[in-house]
């Protein structure tokens, strides 16, 4: 078989993907990703082919942004006109190129990549996707339905009666649990939930950055990051944040990316430990408190491991996984815009000290610890592959 894996977006859109990539991979099939020219290098990098076809949603690595207030009518906007407007038109044309030059057997696409499926129909093979929005609500009909139609006549399609009916025709890969999704957006009966990777490593999580785990008694854990796209435009979120933590018996360690100079944050105090990058799996062993911008990654992989967590949002879906977060009680949210130190120390101590945020946690970790590991996703996709029929959930 040969599967053509396609996303939009960055890190956040291809790292859900790539479990299934490297299960079918393993299993004899070949795999060939296609991403927008900015996102080449990183997949290659990860040891995968890849192939370019425009669509760029990422900032120059070397643009700083000042942080805005958060906007969730300007984010619906950029899923309608961007993702499913100008990314979606740009990308499908040359999708098509290569999947006529390829030849897949099928499509593997992220859940935002709007060309995929479109491609994936015009030349009649069956396409599967992958949630990486984990609390929902962005593809709702209202937002893509119209930008979709237009999409499918551009390229011979009948609109579908149902749009989300067709982003969702075959197969949906659900790399979270399946109460973090919105009771307001369920997924239809092709979806099938499965473990998130951070548990499929072997042995487990990778120790921790910063050493074993600490004996009883010792500091707790904290660990900061903005993601890879938002800490660009974080303006001084970073500095409140860890001045906040700075003033807590914890041990800190925050990951800026390769986008910021560490030294921009000035002096630190020997609690506060600042790096480029750490895995994600590796970052989160033995830490007690995560405190992020709520993207679905890292609040996921977060819950994988029972660690409750300060949401501050800034854009994208950030805001809708801190409003489940805060519903399921598994974390506190601020206001990424005004929240100062003082604010980002006190909701990091209640976290620390109110026993019934861990225990949430807790219970959304056995939640996720009870779902099929990403195996049962690749079995799935190779009988889509097969039949060509949709997978409907038992």
């Amino acid at each position: 078989m040969r599967a053509l894996f396609s996303f939009t977006g960055g890190l956040g859109h291809f790292l859900p993907t790539e479990p299934f990539a490297r299960l079918l991979r393993e299993r004899g099939h070949e795999v060939l990703y296609a991403c927008q020219e900015g996102m080449v290098r990183s997949v290659e990098g990860a040891g995968w082919d890849a192939v370019a076809t425009g669509g760029s949603t990422l900032l120059d690595p070397r643009t700083r942004r000042p942080l805005a207030p958060l906007d969730r009518e300007a984010e619906e906007k950029a899923v309608r006109f961007s993702f499913a407007g100008r990314v979606a038109r740009e990308r499908t044309g040359r999708l098509l190129d290569v999947a006529r030059d390829w030849r897949p057997d099928l499509v593997v696409r992220d859940e935002m990549d709007f060309a995929g499926a479109v491609a994936a129909e015009a030349i009649g093979v069956p396409h599967a996707a992958v949630v990486v929005i984990a609390a929902g609500g962005f593809l709702r009909p209202e937002v893509v339905a119209e930008p979709l139609a237009a999409l499918r006549a551009e390229h011979g399609l009948e609109p579908p009666e149902d749009a989300m009916g067709m982003l969702h025709r075959y197969l949906t890969l659900v790399p979270a649990p399946p109460s973090f999704r919105h009771p307001g957006d369920p997924l239809p009966a092709t979806a099938h939930w499965v473990r998130p990777a951070v548990l499929d490593r072997p042995g487990g999580p990778e120790p921790p950055a910063t050493g074993p785990r600490p004996e009883a008694g010792a500091a707790p854990r904290i660990y900061v990051t903005l993601g890879t796209i938002f800490n660009q435009e974080s303006g001084d979120l970073f500095g409140r944040v860890l001045a906040g933590l700075a003033g807590l018996p914890v041990q800190v360690l925050a990951t800026v990316g390769h986008q910021l100079d560490p030294g921009e944050l000035g002096s630190l105090p020997p609690n506060v430990r600042v790096e480029p990058f750490v895995p994600l799996a590796r970052a989160l062993a033995g830490t007690d408190v995560v405190v992020s911008h709520g993207g679905s990654g890292t609040v996921i992989a977060a819950l994988a491991l029972g660690i409750p967590q300060l949401v501050l949002p800034m854009g994208a879906d950030q805001p809708l996984n801190a409003d489940r977060c805060a519903a399921l009680g598994v974390g506190m949210v601020l206001d990424a815009l005004s929240a100062g130190p003082h604010e980002v120390r006190e909701a990091t101590r209640a976290l620390l000290g109110i026993d019934a945020y861990r225990q949430e946690a807790a219970r959304i970790q056995d939640e996720i610890e009870s779902l099929p590991d990403a195996r049962h996703g690749a079995r799935l996709l190779e009988d889509l592959a097969r039949t060509g029929a949709p997978v409907l959930a038992p």
